[in-house]
């Protein structure tokens, strides 16, 4: 009885290994979670998309996080008079193989803001995304740190995270992309 050739399969299974690892760099990184009494209360995961960083933050129900010009919106609002309180905006950092080329663009904010209370806020209780235009500057893997607040209705959490990304996925063709910008605001 002749043995049967195990080569030819292993080599197929090390190639789909291969294809799928090089697939996966376009998708999107782990996500990075901020906890409170150890349930999940955002997440944070990031990509590329062409020339684009793009930047997911999923607060979980009940929650919220802020716009990146949370802090300048409600300056505005304010006109000089004194805030009761201001919540933390969304920084969003990108270095080690990548830098920021442009401005930075988000999903349009809720408005929070409770004007009778002097408070003004805005920001997202569902899915957000964060995009800028960004340049390779070394072998990375690049790291994107986040960090502002996330809050339900009685208590707010710290956001400060790192996101690693590799910087191959940063080598999409320039031209293409799937970030419809048209969907997103620029932060003032």
């Amino acid at each position: 009885m002749k043995k049967p050739n195990w080569t030819a399969p292993l080599s197929l299974a090390c190639f789909c290994m291969a294809l799928a690892g090089a697939l996966r760099a376009e998708d999107w990184t782990r996500p990075v979670e901020v906890t409170y009494d150890q349930k999940r209360c955002i997440s944070f995961r990031a990509r590329m998309s062409g020339p684009f960083l793009v930047v997911e933050g999923l607060p979980e129900p009940g929650w919220h996080t802020f716009a990146m010009d949370n802090t300048r919106r409600a300056t505005e609002k304010l006109e000089g008079r004194k805030p009761l309180s201001l919540d933390l905006p969304t920084e969003i950092g990108v270095s080690h193989g990548l830098e920021q080329d442009g401005p930075w663009f988000q999903s349009p904010p809720k408005d929070f803001s409770k004007p009778e209370l002097r408070w003004f806020s805005w920001g997202f209780e569902e899915r957000a995304l964060f995009a800028t235009k960004v340049r390779r500057t070394g072998a990375g893997p690049a790291r994107i740190t986040v960090q502002g607040q996330v809050c339900t209705e009685s208590v707010c959490r710290k956001v400060d995270v790192a996101i690693l990304l590799p910087v191959s996925a940063a080598d999409s063709k320039p031209g293409t992309t799937e970030v419809d910008l048209k969907t997103l605001v620029q932060v003032r």
